[in-house]
């Protein structure tokens, strides 16, 4: 056993380092995987072929449609420039005196549409660095601003976000994408003050201090420096970043938000008119699976909501994007490396979880005191830590424990809305260490270092989830889900 345990430790660190040291996660995770196997005295090849791949297969089953369909939606909202109006929208607004509102706004009302947050930070990055010249403000607080808009509450939170963070607990809770709606307006809430008083506080000290936007102003990004330290996301593949854009043929902000009201409107349709008032009984006949609407609706509702944004941006920008094909095309080809990242990491922990000795990680997580809310947080955090990623941590940790904590939640009465929020809740978080592939490009696009700017995305990436985290935990378990 305690062999045992040493390979599942030695593995996890063989993963963290290579991770970070930019090895793609398609080669480290299989032989960090292979490497627990051999010394827990595993067959190899068979825990490659059969239990690695087996788990990677499966979540790419359940889960390939988002990412297709949201990689094509934020290329198409990116090449018909309608990510940029809404960056220059929302600037104009509010003005360079809430440089930084404006900023986070911007990304989170990309965000919460299902733009992936790559395309966010290259379309949102000038605009930033522009408006953070013109109003002083130091250029290390750009990738801190970008993070909190992005990063954080629209990606975990916010109730019916498309996000895959959002979509992976469904199918182990039966849940829909806008599960305990009320405990994830408190925590975004939570995540936004806080980190909005943190860069706030942060621009105040710096004009005290003398400090102005410092530095040259930012030059083109090399794409293929981006793609080079971001081997590990599992968010987009920035090798098919966007080109810039004119910005004399940018659509109006209403044009350019509409696409994302549809994403929000058509979720909710579909999860509560459509979706209830089907006969879909034929779900639970072999052929189909043997499943249940309940493990597939809330994907539906998704997939369906991202189809009909589609539509309606191409039907509205149609002018502007004169090689539809090859926008299609570029954001089909930049959904294949996140998703297979992400297959990669939960087969990495289908084989760990796998392993005799896992069984007393298994029974210590399961039997930490403060119930599951609290250990289902815990494990989610951990493990998006150390892989580096929130929706590959999210899924190894439902992989091997979901049916435990659905388990015990039915067992204790708890809400499964409420599991299915916490959970996603807690992907972010430790997710956002200095390894994390989102967290490397983000500095890549804004021409900062981690020396100059990790700090700020220390506090309003980890430490404002994981303080939100803690406060919805506490409230779930007082009063439960609501």
């Amino acid at each position: 056993m305690l062999i045992g345990l040493f390979g599942i430790l030695l593995a996890l660190g063989l993963l963290i380092l290579l991770a970070y040291r930019g090895w793609s996660v398609l080669l480290v995770a299989p032989a960090a995987a292979l490497l627990a196997a051999a010394v827990s005295g595993e067959p190899l090849l068979a825990s490659w072929t059969q239990t690695f791949m087996a788990g990677a297969a499966r979540f790419l089953a359940q889960f390939f449609p988002l990412f297709l369909l949201g990689a094509v939606f934020g290329r198409l909202m990116a090449d018909s420039g309608s990510a940029l109006a809404i960056a220059h929208g929302m600037t104009a607004r509010l003005g360079r005196e809430r440089a930084i509102l404006a900023v986070v706004l911007a990304c989170a009302l990309l965000t919460y549409g299902g733009v992936s947050l790559f395309v966010v930070a290259f379309a949102v990055a000038p605009v930033a660095d522009a408006l953070f010249r013109q109003a002083n403000i130091p250029r290390r607080l750009i990738p801190g601003t970008i993070a909190l808009g992005a990063f954080t509450f629209t990606m975990t939170a916010l109730p019916g976000t498309p996000a895959i963070q959002n979509a992976i607990p469904m199918p182990y809770f039966g849940t829909t994408p806008f599960a305990a709606p009320g405990i994830g307006i408190l925590a975004a809430a939570i995540m936004l003050g806080i980190g909005l008083w943190w860069l706030r506080r942060a621009e105040a000290a710096a004009r005290r201090a003398g400090e102005g936007y410092g530095g040259a102003a930012r030059t083109e990004v090399d794409p293929g420096l981006v793609r080079e330290r971001a081997t590990t996301t599992d968010h987009y593949d920035p090798a098919e970043a966007p080109p810039p854009h004119d910005e004399r043929d940018l659509p109006s902000f209403a044009v350019a938000a509409m696409p994302i009201g549809v994403v929000v409107l058509v979720n909710l349709l579909v999860t509560y008119a459509v979706l209830p008032r089907l006969d879909t009984g034929f779900l639970e006949e072999p052929r189909w699976g043997g499943t249940s609407i309940g493990a597939v609706g809330g994907v539906w509702a998704v997939v369906s909501a991202l189809l009909a944004a589609i539509l309606a941006i191409v039907l509205a920008n149609r002018a502007r994007l004169p090689k539809l094909r090859a926008s299609m095309d570029a954001g089909a080809n930049a959904s294949v490396l996140p998703a297979f990242n992400t297959a990669s990491q939960v087969g990495f922990g289908a084989v760990i979880a796998g392993l005799p000795a896992f069984a007393a990680v298994r029974e210590a997580l399961t039997g930490l005191g403060g119930g599951p809310l609290l250990s289902l947080a815990i494990a989610t955090n951990v493990l998006a830590g150390i892989t580096g990623s929130a929706s590959g941590g999210l899924t190894i940790a439902l992989e091997a424990l979901g049916a435990s904590y659905a388990a015990m939640a039915a067992e204790q009465g708890i809400d499964p809305a409420l599991m299915h929020r916490i959970a996603a809740i807690a992907t972010g978080g430790l997710d956002s260490l200095p390894h994390n592939g989102a967290v490397i490009t983000l500095l890549a696009i804004c021409g900062t270092t981690h020396r100059e700017s990790y700090r700020d995305i220390f506090v309003v990436a980890i430490l404002g989830p994981l303080l939100a985290l803690g406060v919805v935990i506490a409230v779930g378990s007082l009063i439960g889900g609501f």
